[in-house]
C-alpha cells in the first residue's frame, strides 16, 4: 500500500573540489544528506544518503521515486535518477558534469513510501488455536480465541476478575444466561465468554504481545497497545512498551513525554525530562499539542528541570 508522494527542492549550492556535504534536510520523516565534490575528470560525484528509520518503524517497507539534479546555468543537462530505497541509511550515487571546476546546482525529489501489507490476524489462528493447555474461549468480534485462564489471570487483574466465579460487573463478562457451553473433543464442555466493544484484530494484538512467542510492539502499535493495556489492566504490556520506547523508538520527544506521563512509565518520564536540556527543546515542547495534555506533576518536573539547567 502506497501513501502520497513526498516532495522536496533544495536551495542552490556551489560544488567544487573542496566541497563535501551540500545540504541536510528532514521532510516528512525522511532525512536526506546530500553531498557533492568535483572529481579529477571535472565531473561531480553526487551522493544522497537517506535515513527513514522512523517511517520503517511505522510499517513502511520501501520508498520509490526519483531524484532530479540540475544546474543554474545549464552546465549539464538536468539528470533524473530513479530510486528504490529498501535499507535505512541507503546511499544513492550519480556522476554528472561536463568539464567545469565549479558548478552551481540544486536537486529535487519525489518519493513515495510503500507500507507493508499486514495480515488482519498475523499468526493469530495458530496462536489461539485449541490445545491441551487452553481451557476457555474468548469470543471477540464473532471470532474465537482459545486461551488459558491461569496464564491470562497471572498477567492481568482484569482477567482474574473475569474468570472468578463471583465476578458480576464489567463489559467483558455477560450475564450467565448469555454464556454458552460448546462441545470439546477432549474436555467435554468449554465455556465461551464474549468480550465486548473491541475488534478481534485489536484484542489479538494485545494478547499476542505477552502470550508465548510474543509479537513485539512497534512505533505504529504502541499507542493502541497502551490504551488496551490500561483497559485490560495488563501491566506487563506497558513494561514491554516502555522498554521499546526507551531503546528502539523514533517517536518525537514531546509525544513520548506525554505517553510516559499518561500511562505511568516512570523510567521513560525521567529520560524525557532529562532530555529537556536546551531552550529550543523547551520551546518546542511548549508549542506542541502534547504539552496541554500533560499532568500538573509532569509540567512541574519539566519546569524544575529547566530552572536547574538555566
Amino acid at each position: 500500500m502506497a501513501s502520497g508522494a513526498i516532495r522536496y527542492t533544495s536551495d542552490y549550492r556551489v560544488v567544487s573540489r573542496d566541497t563535501n556535504v551540500l545540504d541536510t534536510e528532514e521532510n516528512c520523516r525522511i532525512k536526506c544528506v546530500w553531498s557533492g565534490k568535483v572529481n579529477n575528470d571535472y565531473q561531480i560525484d553526487f551522493t544522497w544518503k537517506f535515513d527513514w528509520n522512523e517511517l520503517k518503524n511505522q510499517g513502511v517497507a520501501e520508498i520509490t521515486g526519483h531524484i532530479t539534479v540540475s544546474s543554474n546555468n545549464n552546465s549539464f543537462t538536468p539528470t533524473r535518477i530513479d530510486v528504490k530505497i529498501t535499507e535505512d541509511n541507503q546511499e544513492i550515487t550519480k556522476v554528472v558534469g561536463s568539464g567545469y571546476t565549479t558548478y552551481t546546482v540544486y536537486y529535487e525529489y519525489s518519493l513515495t513510501p510503500h507500507y507493508a501489507l499486514i495480515s488482519e490476524k498475523p499468526g493469530y489462528d495458530k496462536m489461539f488455536a485449541p490445545s491441551d493447555q487452553n481451557d476457555t474461549i474468548l469470543v471477540v468480534g464473532g471470532k474465537k480465541l482459545h486461551v488459558n485462564k491461569s496464564f491470562l489471570s497471572y498477567h492481568s487483574e482484569y482477567f482474574r476478575k473475569l474468570f472468578s466465579s463471583d465476578y458480576k460487573q464489567g463489559d467483558a463478562k455477560p450475564p450467565k444466561r448469555q454464556r454458552k457451553q460448546i462441545p470439546d473433543n477432549k474436555d467435554g464442555q468449554i465455556e465461551q465468554i464474549p468480550i465486548k466493544d473491541i475488534s478481534f484484530k485489536d484484542f489479538a494484538l494485545l494478547l499476542s504481545t505477552f502470550y508465548p512467542n510474543p509479537v513485539f510492539p512497534t512505533d505504529a502499535t504502541v499507542e493502541k497497545l497502551l490504551k488496551l493495556a490500561r483497559r485490560f489492566v495488563v501491566s506487563s504490556v506497558i513494561n514491554i512498551i516502555e522498554y521499546h520506547l526507551l531503546n528502539n523508538s523514533k517517536i518525537n520527544s514531546e509525544k513520548m513525554l506525554w505517553m510516559a506521563d499518561e500511562y505511568l512509565m516512570p523510567k521513560l518520564l525521567e529520560k524525557c525530562i532529562r532530555g529537556l536540556n536546551t531552550v529550543e527543546k523547551a520551546k518546542k515542547l511548549d508549542q506542541s499539542p502534547e504539552y496541554k495534555k500533560l499532568s500538573d506533576s509532569a509540567k512541574a518536573k519539566a519546569l524544575d528541570r529547566l530552572i536547574k539547567l538555566f
